[in-house]
């Protein structure tokens, strides 16, 4: 005798079509990767933070009771080459996402090494600046230049430091070949932090060192 499927049940075909129009990631329902929307709500929380500390520097800004002031100490034309220096890696962690959504590995790992040499650069001349500032007599105590000051800037230094740390380990991941690690959204995510700590210090490099006079 033969035999014969049984029929599906309304119940049953309803499922079976309910469940092939569900979105199988989160991407689809959000129309974005889930990992950009936590670094854009990172970044956007960090903003609230930063301009905590702008905004404190701003206060206390004048305020100071004995020196050594702002003006006796920063040397403008050297902060702005670091500016310049740290600005530049945005334009090359810029190339290095590019070159990574064409499967380019070999300008990721070029564009990525480059990033990393302006980002320590950068934290070069800033680790320079702290110790000339220490020698003539600027401490974190000194006054309330030197607090706010030290802390401003120095938490970007902190920020700063961990994305050169990042790149680096998406370097080393490239070079082993590591393409699950180093693939095109994560870059992209890093790439994000980066624009956003290149943003950051062009708004403290005109608080801080372009305004002094206006601002003192």
């Amino acid at each position: 005798m033969s035999t014969y499927p049984l029929p599906q049940s309304d119940a049953q075909a309803k499922q079976d079509i309910s469940l092939e129009q569900v979105p199988e990631t989160h991407e689809e329902n959000l129309g974005m990767d889930n990992k950009k929307v936590g670094m854009w709500l990172f970044i956007a929380s960090d903003c609230m933070f930063f301009g905590a500390l702008i905004g404190t520097y701003l206060v206390y800004a004048g305020k100071s009771l004995v020196g050594p002031y702002p003006q006796e100490l920063f040397d403008i034309p050297l902060t702005t080459l670091s500016t310049f220096i740290l600005l530049m890696s945005s334009l090359s962690v810029a190339l290095a996402v590019h070159a990574v959504q064409k499967g380019d590995q070999k300008g990721l790992r070029l564009w990525l090494l480059v990033t990393v040499a302006m980002g320590l650069t950068f934290l070069g001349f800033q680790v320079y600046e702290f110790n000339h500032f220490i020698s003539q007599g600027l401490t974190l105590s000194t006054n309330l230049f030197g607090t706010t000051f030290y802390v401003l800037t120095g938490i970007h230094g902190v920020h700063v430091g961990l994305g050169v740390i990042w790149l680096m380990l998406l370097l080393l991941s490239s070079l082993r070949g590591d393409t699950t690690r180093v693939n095109a959204v994560n870059v992209e995510i890093a790439g994000l932090y980066w624009h956003f700590v290149d943003i950051v210090w062009i708004v403290v490099f005109a608080v801080v060192y372009l305004m002094v006079d206006v601002v003192a």
